[in-house]
């Protein structure tokens, strides 16, 4: 009995340790807490100058003389009672709405009410669950969208990439390429305006440094700390203070290979995902060195969870199927019965996707996984701005619209025609989710 006593008054001071560090200087919280001890006194003294009128014929009663001194009798019995319940309550509310801002303060922006700072974060907090999957540029371009209406999101990212910085990390350390990995870190940070340009930091060539990014470094140096790579991730998100969490879609170190149609008729198999498009024939088919990796468990778990799942934007061979290409992925996808949405790109991409309409995409993802994956497909049907040389628009054709329910929409970035926007993307998607299940109902704490 004894050691159960002595172990609670253990637990009892341990709790008592770590509330206590509230009150270290500097934080701004103590003085919130005395004012909101100051009202709750004050008004403590009004409700006790009713009892004072209540007891009145009792003067035995030990404590009568000090709230006799307390209620300052010589005002007005209505007047006391009103200035010290108001002066109560005043503090209480001041106290109270200067310990939250004191609390909120690191998250409040400028010219943003704290009701709205609240109100929002509580709204993302408990928006749905989605998983997006993909990689490169589009990927972290419809994360940077998202991040605004959900917190729950969840990045499957391809490890396929041996291109430059993370091929040659990947080459000459043996990591599994971290550049999509860190594109989706800075997309879904808090801090994405100055994490970006530290992360996306690119050292030059006579450096030393061959042109590595700062960010794959610092992965990099977090995986040989914490003796995995998945769990450097972790951290990385951890530091970034991002909202969600980006997953490679397996652990295993694959190549992607590419049976290729040249343009004398012949076939050439292509390994290395950064040699695919330079080729400039016609992918036929794209797999993965070994077959069959398993998947990262999480990503799995992920996608059984998701109440919606989102496949691109982005490279078809080299960003989107490497993910589709890992068979345990392809079964959570099957298997969830979450909302499938699949993005379209808005341009072509030189030496992969020469030519493709929005059709096309759709058929060769079928060609490799089989039919029905997807219950929505998103197009843009804006068709003007300057594109880069070789860059076509992804032409819309009646094909598509006979096999899936097709969603059309002005998706164009004006600054960048050549991809998506953001937050045009992101509110596409948002609406077309609550127009199929409703609005989520937030549950009260």
């Amino acid at each position: 009995m004894y050691a159960g006593f002595k172990k609670g008054l253990r637990f009892v001071r341990s709790i008592f340790l770590k509330e206590i560090r509230w009150f270290k200087p500097g934080i701004g919280v103590k003085r919130w807490v005395l004012t909101i001890l100051a009202g709750t006194t004050l008004l403590g003294v009004g409700i006790a100058i009713l009892l004072l009128d209540f007891y009145r014929k009792t003067p035995d009663v030990w404590w009568l003389p000090i709230v006799s001194f307390l209620s300052l009798r010589f005002l007005a019995r209505p007047l006391r009672v009103l200035v010290f319940g108001l002066l109560g309550i005043g503090l209480i509310l001041y106290g109270t709405w200067g310990l939250n801002r004191s609390l909120l303060r690191p998250f409040i922006r400028p010219g943003k009410h704290i009701l709205d700072t609240v109100t929002d974060y509580k709204r993302r907090e408990r928006g749905p669950r989605i998983v997006v999957i993909g990689g490169g540029n589009g990927l972290s371009s419809l994360l940077r969208g998202l991040k605004f209406h959900t917190h729950n999101l969840t990045a499957i990212v391809t490890v396929a990439d041996d291109g430059g910085s993370s091929g040659e990390l990947r080459k000459t350390i043996g990591i599994l390429p971290p550049g999509d990995i860190r594109n989706c870190l800075t997309a879904l940070s808090d801090d994405e305006a100055l994490l970006t340009q530290i992360f996306q930091y690119r050292f030059a060539a006579g450096a030393g440094l061959n042109g590595h990014t700062l960010g794959n470094l610092f992965i990099t140096a977090l995986t040989e700390i914490t003796g995995s790579f998945e769990e450097a991730v972790a951290e990385s998100g951890r530091v970034l203070a991002v909202k969600g969490q980006v997953l490679p879609s397996t652990l295993h170190d694959v190549r992607l290979v590419a049976s290729v149609k040249l343009a004398d008729g012949s076939e050439k198999q292509v390994r290395g995902e950064s040699q695919i498009p330079k080729v400039g024939g016609q992918v036929n088919r794209v797999w993965l060195e070994p077959s069959n990796p398993l998947a990262f468990p999480p990503a799995v778990q992920a996608i059984l969870a998701a109440d919606l799942i989102l496949i691109g934007p982005g490279s078809l061979y080299t960003s989107i199927l490497p993910n589709l290409l890992v068979p345990d992925l392809v079964d959570a996808l099957r298997t969830s019965r979450s909302l499938k949405f699949y993005v379209c790109n808005i341009a072509t991409q030189p030496g992969e996707t020469d030519n493709y309409t929005s059709s096309t995409h759709l058929r060769m993802i079928e060609k490799h996984l089989g039919t029905r994956l997807f219950d929505m497909v998103i197009c843009n049907c804006r068709q003007e701005g300057n594109l880069p040389s070789g860059v076509d628009w992804v032409r819309l054709d009646e094909e598509l619209e006979q096999n899936y329910a097709v969603y059309f929409a002005d998706l164009v970035d004006d600054q960048n025609p050549w991809r998506h926007d953001s937050a045009k993307l992101a509110q596409v998607v948002m609406d077309l989710f609550y127009e199929r299940t409703g609005p989520l109902v937030l549950k009260e704490d």
